[in-house]
């Protein structure tokens, strides 16, 4: 079993040196105007490739949702969606763009106090850690789409802090959650959902990323068990399985799918042998836009994991069972 170090509270050190690796728990403080030569940059640099975002996902009985708050520096963007599995659909959601600088706020790490809030339109989303280990989710958007929830992690495994290079950019990190325990509600499309008993993740990543950034990636989590994975622009280095409030790293994950049919069955493993799971689309979140300036392919299918995991080579095989979550095939020219 890969057994993390503790997180670094600063992710620049005192001589302006990153950290790299995968870590557990939460790094206090990400700066990249602290870097030293030659990773060093200008502050003009650093406004047009400076991202960050929060993502939750909450899952449900009956529905997922997903909500995020996003900076990429000269703009920013919101989007939040309910999609209704007895229906197979997104019935809820909504898509903003932004002005700089006025319509969002995203905190560069999180911790107590920190928040991602998004509010122009007739679009309100805020994402906030109220208390320690404590987060509220709120979001208000036209046609009654509305979430009310309270997130709670005081009894749930270590976060994953993940730092690292990025080809074509400069250095970046990523903070994932595990499991996090789930009370509040949802409307949307006229109907009411408890979200009681739900699991959520957080997803707050900031680094200064490349022009043209591609990824694929799978979340899925319940108390006992989690994962996260990705493909792309950050390599292996977020990659972990939650198993047993223990998070031990993974190898580079493997996406098997066909790009042109993203609603059929996938499957994604990891070199190490650790994780082999079936993904099962029941249906999808999808955007495709172009800014000009800007664009963005998406989907996050929503649907269930089958498959095993192990916490270490040679320990025996743990069966994952419809365990629902999603996964993301995404490229942004930003």
């Amino acid at each position: 079993m890969s057994v993390l170090e503790a997180a670094p509270s600063a992710v620049v050190d005192t001589d302006g040196r990153p950290f790299a690796g995968r870590f557990a728990g939460r790094c206090s403080l990400i700066d990249w105007s602290r870097l030293a030569p030659p990773l060093a940059r200008s502050a003009w640099w650093r406004r047009f490739h400076h991202k960050r975002w929060h993502y939750v996902g909450i899952a449900a009985a009956d529905c997922y949702l997903g909500i995020a708050v996003v900076d990429v520096g000269w703009t920013n963007t919101c989007f939040a969606y309910l999609f209704d599995r007895r229906q197979g659909s997104v019935i809820g959601g909504v898509s903003r763009d932004g002005l700089p600088g006025l319509s969002a706020r995203v905190d560069p790490e999180p911790r107590l106090g920190a928040m991602a809030d998004f509010s122009w339109l007739g679009a309100r989303i805020r994402l906030e850690e109220f208390a320690a280990e404590r987060y509220r989710v709120r979001v208000e958007a036209p046609r009654g789409f509305q979430v009310e929830a309270e997130l709670d992690g005081r009894t749930a495994a270590p976060w994953l802090f993940a730092a690292g290079p990025v080809a074509g950019g400069v250095w970046h990190s990523t903070h994932k959650s595990p499991a996090l325990a789930v009370s509040g509600e949802a409307r949307a499309g006229g109907q009411h959902y408890r979200l009681d008993g739900a699991h959520a993740s957080i997803d707050h990543s900031n680094g200064l990323l490349p022009r043209l950034t591609t990824w694929k990636w799978a979340s899925a989590h319940t108390a006992e068990l989690g994962f996260n994975l990705q493909s792309g622009y950050f390599g292996d280095h977020e990659n972990v399985l939650w198993l047993d409030g223990q998070p031990i790293a993974l190898g580079r994950a493997r996406f098997e799918f066909d790009p042109q049919q993203p609603l059929a069955p996938w499957h994604i493993h990891t070199e190490d042998g650790l994780l082999d799971l079936r993904f099962t689309p029941e249906g999808a979140r999808r955007e495709n836009r172009n800014l000009l300036v800007a664009a963005s392919r998406y989907i996050q299918p929503v649907g269930t994991f089958e498959g095993t995991v192990r916490a270490a080579p040679d320990a025996p095989p743990r069966q994952v069972s419809r365990l629902l979550g999603v996964t993301e095939d995404h490229l942004s020219r930003w």
